[in-house]
């Protein structure tokens, strides 16, 4: 329930001395989000790597701040900055973008190693704060350590880098422009349509600088969530076309968890039978076994929706950007004449695919306008009937590749099962990159709106175990399984320290696949060979690392040395049933756990009938990549404009 503003009469001075570190960490701690009845802290706290830039500034305001008033803006230790930004995001995707966490670094590489934490929260349209630390504005101790120097553009920093990959950039290079840039950052943070990554380059003698601050400023704010509702006349086109439609068909994606819109996406298909495929932001939109929902849809979807897809009229996106795997590459919609009703918060999305039929309404909203202007109205029984049989297909495929095979190494597809059925309803299950995004699309049985926690827009290697941390903390009743491939581990696994120093408690099954198992399969396809994809021993006479002598490494001891509780399943005939045996020993303890289980990269998830636009060589010697190129350009001739 919303609770009333804590705002105090101003009975005495109209402005405090402070410092531009400690108004803005101030103001932060004081901003709360307002999504209907809920109301809570839009910054929840700060992630700090203090060096020289942010240690004399930020640094000394979170401790001020934290001694002053305790617990108002809490301060959390990480270990590297890239995955601070992570927990940010994993955290602000939990809470349904109401709420996220800051991020400070110092001068140079550390704010640069925020970089690719900043760029996938603009792919995903995730809230993040990001506060780098920038080198002196008066430039009197110029240059600095660790400043960039272009003698083209002396102003040119690398916090200049954060541009291209955030919704929003200022730098505050005098203390008075601390108010309008805070307030807009606000602004973006909280806009559904406008978020992603904010920065603000805090130059770090500005930081330290002293401000008449009004009390205003520093007094509680609240910002409402915008829902708002569809344009009649777009709204009444959108129904015509459905009403008219013999075979529609529903994309619903990221936009349907983030307004809360679930329960209205379940009564409308119910009262008109219209299928449902998910996007990978998407599932979790319905449970696995409703009767409409039909799995994943696009590259990495099942054969349920990619023919219903294939075959659909009018297509009815709801809150999707319509990224490449979902469209197939924009093969996946194959009717002549299909239109595209996109509903989205974002204009910019809602027209795409050249949609004549947009909707640029809240999704939830959206949902229960067109259930009442549906009334009535249900698809063809021959339509249902197909809806029905297409689900009961896919549904026994899955049975089949998630039941244990009794080889002595398992493929992912029975490892995913074993996981699952340690699993429980309410679980959250964490993934970012590798081959897993792909089967746990077709095979992850989803009972919870937030079961499903997959990182795909920009499919970062790294981002598991930090992204799972930080849903932890935003959902700290329910178990978190990061499922991470020993490539991606191996990119970014220190956040362990963090789960084990403030005792986060999350369980990491960590597939051992000795190298890029999903880019290896990949290389495969396009006639490379799995060049440069396996962990090998090198040999000069192959210098692909080709051989098949194993590196000597011990991921299991290296997660031991963090302080992590570790269970190695062994590989043999009962390696799944003890996989999903050591997953409910780990969920039933108190402590982080990494349960490590050796793989078959070569056994594969079943195929869903999609397709992924990756470009062959046109020209080779190789005849592997002449055979490539040849399927290519087969596969190719079912792209479409897509025009609606």
């Amino acid at each position: 329930m919303i609770t009333p503003s804590a705002e105090t009469p101003q009975d005495g001075p109209s402005t405090r001395t402070m410092t531009v570190a400690q108004a803005l960490t101030t103001f932060l701690a004081n901003q709360w989000t307002v999504d209907g009845e809920v109301r809570e802290r839009t910054i929840a706290g700060t992630f700090g790597i203090f060096g020289h830039g942010n240690v004399a500034g930020i640094g000394q305001a979170l401790l001020q701040l934290d001694t002053e008033q305790p617990g108002l803006m809490p301060y959390h230790q990480a270990r590297n900055e890239q995955a601070m930004v992570h927990q940010a995001v994993g955290y602000a995707r939990m809470r349904r973008r109401r709420a996220t966490y800051a991020a400070t670094a110092s001068v140079g590489p550390g704010a640069a190693n925020m970089l690719t934490g900043a760029a996938l929260a603009t792919a995903n349209r995730l809230p993040v704060l990001l506060l780098p630390s920038d080198t002196f504005a008066t430039r009197v101790a110029d240059p600095v350590l660790q400043q960039l120097e272009h003698p083209h553009d002396l102003g040119l920093q690398v916090t200049d880098a954060f541009r291209p990959v955030s919704r929003f950039f200022d730098r505050v290079q005098r203390p008075e422009q601390l108010f309008s840039i805070a307030l807009a950052a606000m602004r973006v943070l909280t806009d559904p349509a406008e978020t992603g990554a904010v920065t603000i380059a805090l130059p770090e003698d500005v930081q330290a600088e002293t401000i008449e601050v009004p009390v205003e400023f520093l007094q509680p704010r609240e910002w409402h969530v915008r829902r708002p509702l569809a344009e009649p006349e777009e709204l009444a086109r959108a129904v015509e076309a459905i009403r008219g439609a013999t075979a529609p068909f529903i994309v619903a994606g990221g936009g349907v968890l983030y307004s809360g819109a679930e329960d209205a996406l379940r009564a409308l298909v119910e009262a008109t039978g219209i299928p449902v495929g998910a996007t990978q932001a998407g599932v979790g939109s319905l449970a696995w076994d409703h009767p409409q929902y039909l799995g994943g849809v696009g590259a990495t979807g099942s054969t349920a929706s990619n023919r219903l897809a294939a075959d659909a009229d009018v297509v009815i996106g709801i809150g999707t950007r319509y990224s490449d795997f979902t469209t197939a590459s924009r093969s996946a919609f194959q009717r002549p004449g299909v239109r595209f009703v996109n509903i989205n918060v974002a204009s910019f999305d809602a027209y795409k695919h050249g949609s004549q039929l947009p909707v640029i309404a809240d999704a939830r909203r959206a949902l229960d306008a067109l259930a009442t202007e549906l009334a009535g109205w249900r698809v063809d029984e021959s339509y249902a009937d197909r809806v029905a049989a297409e689900k009961a297909e896919w549904d026994a495929v899955v049975d089949r590749a998630l039941a244990p095979s009794g080889a002595e190494l398992p493929g992912q597809a029975e490892i995913i099962g074993a996981v699952l059925a340690a699993s429980d309803p309410t679980d959250v299950l964490v993934q970012a990159a590798g081959a897993l995004p792909g089967d746990l699309h077709k095979l992850w049985r989803v009972r919870d709106p937030l079961g499903y926690h997959v990182e795909y827009a920009f499919s970062t290697m790294g981002y598991e175990i930090a992204g799972g941390l930080g849903v932890r903390r935003a959902a700290p009743d329910r178990d978190v399984l990061v499922m991470v491939g020993d490539g991606s581990y191996l990119m970014l696994h220190t956040e362990l320290v963090t789960a084990v120093a403030e005792g986060l408690k999350i369980v990491v099954v960590l597939v051992q696949n000795h190298g890029y198992a999903s880019i290896g399969h990949l290389s495969e396809t396009v006639g490379s060979d799995r060049y440069g994809t396996k962990y090998r021993r090198q040999d000069t006479a192959a210098p692909d690392f080709a051989e098949e002598q194993y590196l000597p490494i011990d991921l299991a001891a290296n997660a031991r040395s963090y302080g992590v509780d570790v269970i190695e399943v062994r590989p043999g005939p009962d390696v799944v049933r003890d996989l999903e045996r050591a997953v409910r020993d780990a969920k039933a303890s108190s402590r982080t756990t990494l349960v490590h289980v050796d793989a078959d990269p070569l056994l594969y998830a079943p195929d869903g009938e999609g397709w992924w636009d990756v470009p062959v060589a046109e020209q080779s010697t190789l005849p592997s990549t002449q055979q490539a190129r040849a399927d290519y350009e087969r596969q190719r001739t079912a792209q479409r404009p897509l025009l609606g």
